[in-house]
């Protein structure tokens, strides 16, 4: 089976360098960043400033080749990378959910953003507590480290850096 994406617009964000910025949204919180959605798909922006918070979906297109097993960036245990959230995977997706300021066109202003500048965007799906927020959850080894996200920044364990153009 053969799966193609493609972006449908891209976030910008103040971060550059992907060794420098927050690893989650809490450690971003209040940090401004834009959707800036191909006009294309500006019909299925529709109804969305009824929302308060987005899930958005995006391709980690600076990641390194992905391990199975990682050295997370809130643990100094290696783990299973479907154990945590680092950026290279097999297929290099995140997810934010961030706060969503205002609608301009196909301009999104959102706030709480932990994603790297001239990301590509796959998604945006609406953020909905009942469906989104399990009633009871147990988050694993990350019960124990999950406040330092706040505080915690990322280094370059899981990027590549930029490539000259020729």
């Amino acid at each position: 089976m053969t799966i193609q994406l493609s972006p449908i617009g891209m976030i910008h964000s103040p971060f550059t360098d992907p060794a420098k910025m927050p690893i989650q949204p809490t450690g971003a919180k209040d940090v401004e960043g834009k959707i800036i959605v191909d006009n294309c798909y500006a019909e299925g922006l529709k109804d969305l400033e009824g929302f308060s918070h987005l899930i958005v979906l995006y391709y980690f297109h600076r990641s390194k080749p992905y391990q199975l097993t990682v050295l997370p960036f809130l643990d100094d245990t290696p783990r299973g990378v479907f154990a945590t959230r680092a950026p290279s995977r097999p297929n290099p997706i995140g997810l934010s959910v961030v706060r969503l300021v205002k609608i301009d066109g196909c301009n999104l202003t959102i706030r709480n953003v932990d994603i790297l500048n001239q990301t590509p965007l796959l998604d945006i799906k609406p953020f909905v507590p009942d469906f989104d927020t399990p009633k009871t959850c147990h988050t694993g080894w990350l019960e124990r480290a999950a406040q330092k996200a706040t505080s915690e920044m990322a280094d370059d364990r899981f990027t590549q850096p930029i490539q000259a153009k020729k």
